[in-house]
């Protein structure tokens, strides 16, 4: 499947609100950025209104390449040898510090008058 690269090339400074839109749309802030999507015909019809403002490039991405059985098989191998010479952890709960604060005393302001 193809990507297209598509960079910024001028200013969106006098471009319309549906254009600037489009330009978010698509990953584009500044001039000089590029981005990659797929090949679709949402990003074409962005791309289409923006095309003034943007230069396009097909980019082809290759596939791939599957690994072998043998990888697989001999990665599965480690990782059960590994796991059986690992020493199992033992749960531990951490405890908190305890905090002690002096208790402040509580005074009052005002005083109540005798008579």
């Amino acid at each position: 499947m193809a990507t297209l690269k598509i960079t910024q090339v001028k200013s969106r400074i006098g471009a319309t609100a549906l254009q600037c839109k489009n330009l978010d749309a698509l990953g584009l802030k500044k001039i000089g950025r590029s981005v990659e999507h797929t090949d679709s015909a949402i990003i074409k019809g962005m791309v289409e209104k923006v095309k003034h403002l943007v230069k396009v490039e097909t980019v082809e991405v290759a596939a791939p390449a599957a690994p072998k059985a043998e990888q697989v098989v001999e990665v599965a191998a480690v990782a059960e040898v590994a796991a059986e010479k690992a020493p199992k952890a033992k749960k531990t709960v951490a405890k908190k510090p305890a905090t002690a604060k002096p208790a402040a005393k509580k005074t009052s302001k005002t005083t109540k008058k005798e008579e």
